[in-house]
C-alpha cells in the first residue's frame, strides 16, 4: 500500500529520502516526530522499541486495536522492531542494522547508551558515516546536564508559560506539546544539514538537540524585547506585545482573531466596518499609538463587531488585505474545505492522521505503511541481516 500523501495523483514517488536509512530508537515524541517527517519523505525508517513498547501506545483513550491515537500520530512510514538493547543480542542487532545506516536517532537520557556500548566515541569509530541525532532534555553536561527532559517542564522552566495566560491569571502551558514538535523539527533540520555536510567530508558527525535549547529558541519576540529594554516580559492573553489590534474579538456569532500588522491594515479594517475615520484619530495613527491605547481600541472595535459573524467577516477582511480569521475548533478545522484541499488529512485503511505539511512538487510525501504494531518487522529485518531471530 502507497499513497500520494497530497490524494492529488495518481502516481506515485518514493520521495526526496529515498534510500536513506535512519535508525530510530526514540520514543515518545520529539525523536519520533523527526524520523516521521523523514519517513513521511522517502527515508526508511527502523524504529526500534524496547521489549515494553514505546509508552505512548498507552496514552489513550483513544484507542484501536489497543494501541492509542498518540502513538498512531506520529509513528506512520515506519517499520516496528523490538529489541532489548541492554542485552548483548539487542546490541548485537543494532550494530548489524548500523552497518548500513546513515542516521541513528535517540533520545535516552544521556549516559544510558554509553553504559551499553552504544554511545557516539563507541560507534563512531565503527561507524565514522553515521550521523548520531540524540534528543535529551538538557544534553548532557552543564549544571542540569543528564538531567531527564519533559515538554511541559521545560514550558515551565524556559519562560513559555510566563508569557502565556490571561494578565491577571495563572501561567499556562501551550495547549499542545509545542517543544517537543519543534525540538522534532529541529532534529530534523540538523540531521538534513549533517547529511549535506557528510557529501563533501564522508564523516557523520554527533547532533545534540536538547528541548531545554529549543524551548528557549521559542521565546520571540519576548526575548528580542528583554535584550532591548530590561522590561521583564508579562502575559497579555491572545494580545500581542508589540502589535495592536493582534488579538481576539467577540462578534455577533462567533470570535474572530484579527491580526493588523500595520496602519494600511488598520486602515483597510476600519473602512470594511464602516468607521474609516477612526483610523485617523490620533489615538490610533501609528501601531505606537495603538498599542499605548489598546484598551480603548479594543473597545471600539468590540461595538463595531458585534454586528457582524465571525467566518463571514474574516472572509471579507482577508480579502480586502486584512489578516482576519474566525477562531475554529479542531472538528472545524479537519473538516474545513480547504484543509481538505491542501490534503492536510490522511485516510487509508482505517487510519486517519495529519499529513505532511512539505510540498515538494516532483517528490511529494508518500503514505507508505500504517503505524506499526510492537515487533511487528522483527522477522522481516532480522531475515535481512542474517541475523538469527530465535537465538
Amino acid at each position: 500500500m502507497e499513497l500520494n500523501m497530497t490524494m492529488e495523483s495518481p502516481a506515485l514517488s518514493h520521495g526526496s529520502l529515498k534510500g536513506l536509512k535512519v535508525v530510530d530508537l526514540s520514543r515518545v515524541l520529539g525523536g519520533p516526530y523527526c524520523t516521521q517527517i523523514l519517513g513521511d519523505h522517502g527515508a526508511n525508517i527502523y524504529k526500534v522499541e524496547p521489549p515494553f513498547g514505546d509508552e505512548t501506545r498507552g496514552w489513550g483513550p483513544p484507542f484501536r486495536d489497543g494501541t492509542a491515537s498518540y502513538f498512531t500520530g506520529v509513528n506512520r512510514n515506519k517499520l516496528g522492531m523490538s529489541m532489548d538493547l541492554s542485552q548483548p543480542q539487542g546490541q548485537a542487532r543494532l550494530r548489524a542494522m548500523l552497518r548500513d545506516a546513515d542516521v541513528l536517532v535517540e533520545n535516552f537520557k544521556p549516559g544510558t547508551l554509553e553504559k551499553w556500548g552504544l554511545g557516539y566515541e563507541q560507534l563512531s569509530s565503527e561507524f565514522p558515516g553515521l550521523v548520531h541525532c540524540r534528543i535529551s532534555g538538557f544534553g548532557a553536561d552543564g549544571p542540569l546536564g543528564g538531567l531527564p527532559g519533559y515538554d511541559a517542564c521545560a514550558q515551565a522552566m524556559c519562560g513559555l508559560m510566563s508569557v502565556n495566560g490571561q494578565p491577571d491569571g495563572e501561567a499556562t502551558r501551550v495547549g499542545l506539546p509545542v517543544v517537543d514538535m519543534v525540538t522534532g523539527l529541529n532534529a530534523a533540520l540538523a540531521i538534513m544539514m549533517a547529511l549535506n555536510e557528510r557529501q563533501s567530508s564522508g564523516l557523520g558527525q554527533f547532533l545534540d538537540i536538547s528541548l531545554f535549547d529549543c524551548a528557549i529558541s521559542l521565546l520571540h519576540p519576548h526575548g528580542a524585547n528583554y535584550f532591548m529594554s530590561g522590561n521583564i516580559p508579562q502575559r497579555t492573553g491572545n494580545a500581542h506585545p508589540n502589535i495592536s489590534p493582534y488579538e481576539t474579538f467577540p462578534t455577533g456569532e462567533g470570535d474572530i482573531f484579527l491580526a493588523v500588522g500595520n496602519s494600511r491594515q488598520f486602515q483597510a479594517l476600519c473602512v470594511q466596518l464602516g468607521r474609516p475615520e477612526l483610523a485617523q484619530d490620533p489615538r490610533y495613527l501609528e501601531n505606537s499609538d495603538r498599542l499605548n491605547n489598546r484598551q480603548a481600541l479594543r473597545e471600539e472595535l468590540i461595538a463595531l463587531l458585534s454586528g457582524h459573524q465571525a467566518d463571514a467577516l474574516a472572509a471579507t477582511l482577508l480579502s480586502a488585505g486584512v489578516p482576519a480569521a474566525p477562531v475554529l475548533n479542531v472538528s472545524e478545522i479537519m473538516s474545513h474545505p480547504h484543509t481538505r484541499h491542501r490534503g492536510m488529512v490522511l485516510e487509508a485503511e482505517g487510519y486517519q492522521g495529519i499529513a505532511s505539511p512539505i510540498k515538494l512538487s516532483r517528490t511529494p510525501a508518500t503514505l507508505r505503511r500504517l503505524p506499526p504494531a510492537l515487533g511487528q518487522h522483527n522477522e522481516e529485518v532480522f531475515a535481512q541481516l542474517s541475523l538469527d531471530f530465535d537465538a
